[in-house]
């Protein structure tokens, strides 16, 4: 069986309110963007930003067809090694499927969790999706499908949408 892969385009943007033991990061901090352990990048090392850097860093990326996630992880380089700030575990099915248009640039903010799951910062990327992908169909058929009732609603015109009911259970005596 074939599976069949698609290139994701994403750009790291910025981080806002990174912290360290309750401070505020100073300076190098950097983005790895892990798809699996072998398909990985990194940002360069920001030495200004402090607690809110930018890197607006655009990585190309191939994306298999059975990864459900990408990893976003912030790290902290210091004398003694890389620190990890946070990281933030996205579902693929935030960018692909359902509504949204094909090849559409999309950009994202998700919560960044340290390693005591506490709540540290936010990162902002982009992402667009090119590639093989596949057809999603909409929950509920258009309103101009066969059989389709057409209704009147306050008077006016044809209203050919869809209509929800909502069961009513009702109790005689």
């Amino acid at each position: 069986m074939e599976t069949k892969s698609r290139s994701l385009e994403l750009t790291v943007l910025s981080a806002e309110d990174l912290r360290i033991n309750n401070r505020n990061l100073k300076k190098n901090a950097f983005v790895v963007v892990s798809i699996d352990p072998f398909n990985y990048r990194m940002t360069k090392t920001n030495a200004q930003g402090g607690g809110y850097p930018t890197w607006n860093e655009k990585f190309v990326m191939d994306l298999p067809a059975r990864e459900r996630f990408i990893i976003l992880e912030v790290k902290c380089r210091t004398s003694s090694g890389d620190r990890r700030v946070g990281s933030a575990k996205v579902p693929v099915s935030e960018f692909i499927g359902g509504y949204v248009p094909k090849n559409c640039l999309q950009f994202l903010s998700f919560r960044l969790w340290d390693a005591s799951w506490q709540r540290n910062g936010i990162i902002n990327f982009s992402v667009r999706v090119k590639g093989p992908e596949r057809e999603y169909l909409p929950a509920a058929p258009p309103a101009s499908a066969a059989g389709m009732r057409k209704f009147q609603i306050d008077g006016t015109k044809n209203f050919g949408g869809v209509a929800t009911g909502i069961p009513v259970w009702s109790v005689t005596r």
